[in-house]
């Protein structure tokens, strides 16, 4: 078998080579030709990027969030993993949360887009319904890049006004798990590895922003609901976040092409290797 990883053309960190080169080595070790590719500028719907890679590759490794060439692929009849619509549901957080509607999560409203210069909402609307601070998260974003955190009215009239005409979404701030997490990550369905991650500085515990993570073993509760949300988002790979509730695990978000760098390190756990052995084991079925 042939695999291409394809990566956004725009990496410029060491950390984020780190697993696509992880899981060409693991891919490799079990028999598996492999390259790492940038995803393309020049991928027309019928043409030839799409029938080079379909007609050179067994299937791709796809870690970018680009939700164009996935579909182009999937056209040609290509296997990725993870596959374009669940790309799609986990890169816009709106539609990752109602996509898992009815699973234990922070009550959540969506922004009305504005294409108006002069438009405008009613924030207090939601602060009164949410309580402050709420959280303010931008649909498209990662590493915790675009979470903000609005104390009072006026903030959260600032960031509104700021964000209005992004996809945004506004969320309950849940106290309790304020500068910590659960990241689990999944391969096949299966809860495989976990660690706490603790800021003290931040309300995001994102370890690029200088979060600290601790090995844990989840348990049942943290296993199920993980689970659960990969199952219905449809995906072969996935870090789960879980916040600490007053009353139990909330999820709040999944991530489809989630950094496992920090977790191997963390927990001793060869991810890239239980993500290959999965690929490979489907492949040959």
């Amino acid at each position: 078998m042939k695999a291409v990883i394809l990566i956004n053309p725009y990496l410029d960190r060491e950390a984020e080579f780190y697993q696509p080169r992880r899981l060409k080595e693991e891919l490799e070790a079990l028999g598996v030709r492999c390259d790492i590719l940038p995803n393309a500028w020049l991928a027309d719907v019928g043409g030839e990027l799409g029938e080079k890679l379909t007609e050179t590759y067994d299937f791709c490794v796809y870690l970018d969030k680009d939700k164009y060439l996935p579909r182009i692929l999937e056209k040609r009849g290509m296997r990725l993993f993870n596959r374009a619509e669940a790309v799609e549901l986990c890169d816009d957080k709106m539609l990752t949360h109602i996509a898992l509607a009815g699973l234990p999560m922070p009550r959540t409203f969506f922004a009305p887009l504005c294409y108006k210069r002069g438009g405008r909402e009613d924030a207090g609307a939601v602060g009164s319904a949410l309580g402050y601070p709420v959280v303010v998260k931008e649909c498209y974003g990662s590493l915790g890049e675009q979470v903000y955190l609005a104390r009072d009215g006026e903030e959260l009239a600032a960031l509104s006004e700021r964000l209005k005409r992004l996809p945004h979404l506004y969320q309950e701030f849940i106290a309790e798990s304020g500068g910590r997490d659960l990241r689990v990550i999944c391969v096949g369905g299966k809860a495989i590895a976990a660690m706490k991650r603790t800021s003290e500085g931040d309300f995001r515990s994102n370890l690029g922003r200088g979060g600290k993570g601790e090995k844990v073993e989840p348990d049942d509760e943290a296993k199920a609901l993980s689970e659960r949300a990969a199952s219905l988002l449809g995906l072969d790979y996935c870090g789960v976040d879980l916040l600490f509730g007053k009353d139990g695990y909330l999820l709040c978000e999944v991530n489809s092409n989630a950094f496992f760098g920090g977790i191997e390190r963390v927990t001793g756990v060869n991810v890239a290797r239980l993500y290959a052995e999965h690929m490979v084991n489907l492949m040959q079925k």
